[in-house]
């Protein structure tokens, strides 16, 4: 919605006053009547408490007329609002005369709508272009006045005159405050990202709305926040409660960019001189955000006496994760991932030590994967999971994204898997081949191998069409099918230990089922 800059009308006529806001859509031209007067002496106390951007006036008024309230104004810096003159008298002296004081415009009477529509119009956005370069000239000066502050720059003179410029009094404390948007990663297709410059304009626009501040307000982009000056009178519209201030302005910023902002505040400090050690104070008070996810407010003077965890995982813990990662049980997994969350908000971990913990498993997973001849790199999680401290995390989309990691690995180590299996399969083919004249059966290859003999036998039917049983008995029986033709000499017997049978009985057995004759019989159909 456009901001409507304030107007008030000055004549000693009523009727030419409720005619003037009649004739004219202010607000289409971008004003608000905020008051209206029919002579100087009011028309003074009335800018006064108004401020209006905007005084359009009479000059042939009793007690004061319009040029001496415009030089009041003017002389005494009585706000600093931009003067129209209608007149019922078209002299060029009293325009020279207005124009010194830097009047807008010299209307004759009776008004012209469309020409004062035009005037208004033009006037409006002239003023729109005003305001935004003096906010911005403000902001960069509060921004500079914050670096200086930190780094203990300023001189005493700039302390002074910053001091003057942000109205405090002796009796004024500041605080350093840290407002964080969280969770604005791009890792999710469908996430939406707010830029740090568009963050920045809606913190700066909620101050002034939950402060109603017309001082200048100190706003500081940090590497990931947003650094802010508080003086103290503007917690007067929380009571003066610090807390209270908080919890309404993170709930204004909320409105913007939904429940992902934390609020950090420092201790509070006497002076501008002090306000590094406010500042050092609320980056303290960040450590603290994991432990306070909940309220996503943190005060430092609350949580100065606080114990804070750098816990790392315990070795066997580490161990049984990686075990429970790598025989791909995922419910255990979300388990172990689980508890670990839980102890690291009801314990307060600083979020460095959070950082090693979920590394150190991250190192453990690529190191798996890589081990199996895989590539770690296809995992589309790696990256943010890699570079998530870059950004501000809340513990419940760390949780998120870690899961996503994990489960895209598990995926990844079971696909590994089956390739190596598949490659395994031909040289399980191979060593059957080699070896099928000794005691060899489905769960000692299995054994040999490392796979479960069922998912071994169910694999090897899928693979070669065939059950393992029944290829290793067609490879025996065509081995001693060869060598009943080669040789006529050779026993039954000898034949039936030398492709691998027990027995000489369970060998013909075996034959017959699969030749419809006995291996004699065979032999002699050859002779």
């Amino acid at each position: 919605m456009m901001q409507l800059h304030k107007a008030i009308l000055v004549d000693d006529e009523v009727y030419t006053r409720k005619g003037l806001i009649k004739l004219i859509d202010w607000e289409a031209c971008g004003f608000q009547i905020m008051g209206e007067a029919d002579n100087g002496e009011d028309a003074l106390e009335l800018i006064k408490s108004v401020s209006p951007a905007l005084v359009i006036t009479d000059i042939r008024m009793p007690v004061i007329d319009g040029l001496e309230l415009i030089r009041l104004v003017t002389v005494n810096n009585i706000a600093n609002p931009t003067f129209i003159i209608m007149s019922g008298y078209n002299d060029f002296k009293y325009a020279q005369q207005a124009m010194r004081y830097g009047v807008h415009e010299f209307v004759v009477k009776p008004i012209d709508e469309i020409e004062f529509t035009s005037i208004l119009v033009k006037l409006n956005a002239k003023l729109g272009l005003e305001q935004a370069e003096q906010a911005k000239k403000e902001r960069l000066i509060g921004s500079e006045m914050i670096k200086s502050l930190i780094l203990g720059e300023a001189s005493d003179a700039t302390l002074t005159e910053w001091t003057h410029l942000l109205y405090l009094e002796a009796a004024d404390h500041l605080y350093y405050l840290f407002a964080e948007l969280n969770d604005n990663q791009s890792w999710q297709p469908d996430s939406v990202q707010i830029s740090n410059a568009l963050f920045k304009e809606i913190v700066q626009q909620e101050l002034v709305r939950v402060t109603a501040a017309n001082q200048p307000i100190c706003l500081h982009e940090h590497h990931n926040r947003i650094g802010i000056l508080l003086p103290s009178y503007m917690l007067d519209s929380s009571d003066g409660e610090l807390e209270r201030f908080l919890l309404i302005f993170r709930r204004k910023l909320e409105t913007h960019v939904g429940e992902r902002v934390f609020l950090y505040a420092g201790c509070p400090v006497h002076s501008l001189s002090e306000i590094r050690e406010s500042y050092k104070a609320a980056k303290e008070a960040t450590l603290y955000k994991y432990g306070h996810e909940d309220k996503r407010i943190v005060i430092y003077d609350q949580i100065k006496s606080e114990p804070i965890n750098y816990i790392g995982l315990d070795s066997a813990e580490f161990t049984h994760f990686m075990e429970q990662m790598e025989e791909l049980q995922l419910e255990a997994v979300k388990g172990t991932v689980d508890q670990w969350f839980h102890e690291f908000r009801e314990k307060c971990y600083a979020p460095e030590a959070v950082k090693l913990n979920i590394h150190q498993s991250l190192m453990g997973i690529m190191k798996t994967i890589r081990s199996m001849d895989g590539d770690e790199q296809s995992i589309s999680t790696l990256k943010p999971m890699l570079n998530w401290q870059d950004t501000n995390l809340s513990l419940g989309e760390l949780k998120k994204l870690f899961m996503s990691f994990i489960e895209e690995s598990m995926q990844s180590i079971a696909l590994l898997r089956k390739e190596q299996t598949k490659g395994d399969i031909h040289k399980i083919k191979s060593y059957i081949e080699a070896n099928y004249s000794k005691n060899i059966s489905l769960k000692s290859i299995a054994a040999l191998f490392y796979v479960n003999p069922v998912y071994l036998g169910q694999l090897f039917k899928k693979t070669h069409g065939t059950y393992f049983n029944e290829f290793l008995l067609q490879l025996r029986v065509s081995e001693a099918k060869k060598l009943l033709r080669q040789s006529s000499t050779m026993r039954i017997y000898e034949i039936a230990e030398k492709v691998g049978f027990s027995t000489a009985d369970y060998f013909v057995t075996q034959f017959e089922k699969l030749e419809h004759m006995t291996p004699t019989e065979y032999r002699n159909k050859l002779m």
